[in-house]
């Protein structure tokens, strides 16, 4: 099972919060974004687009819980200063705006990094699932696939 941390609890966020809900092969361990849980809560809870989840969304002092399932809630202006592996997460999903600072979840000993929006300072861009390269431990790529 991958366990992951989202960085930025916006649209992008919650709709992978939804996605993961039901699947046994990836689970939301953390969250980070700058707001409180509970307005992290009636979000996730009331989405404008996806609807009112079904699940029940609780939030408490630094977690919130869905269906009785605690996930961590983080407020960290700097996602570096998160301790991601000690909350069971193995991959981030962040929302930076620049490769560079995208690259802190490589160097805090995450697996990988999945970016949302388009970014400025990638080494490369890998497109599509024949794209067969080595990938350089210590560069930051953006992943395009079915785009």
């Amino acid at each position: 099972m991958v366990k992951v941390g989202i960085n930025g609890f916006g649209r992008i966020g919650r709709n992978v919060l939804r996605a993961a809900f039901d699947r046994s092969d990836f689970q939301v361990e953390a969250i980070n974004d700058l707001t409180d849980s509970k307005t992290l809560a009636h979000l996730l809870k009331y989405d404008s687009l996806s609807g009112t989840l079904a699940a029940k969304v609780e939030a408490g002092e630094g977690r919130l819980l869905i269906d009785g399932r605690p996930i961590r809630a983080f407020s960290e202006r700097d996602p570096g200063t998160i301790p991601w592996k000690s909350v069971g997460v193995d991959d981030s999903g962040a929302a930076f705006d620049c490769g560079v600072r995208a690259s802190v979840c490589v160097r805090m000993g995450m697996a990988s990094c999945v970016v949302a929006p388009g970014i400025r300072g990638i080494d490369d861009v890998v497109a599509g699932g024949n794209d067969v390269r080595t990938i350089a431990k210590d560069s930051v790529y953006l992943l395009a696939a079915g785009v």
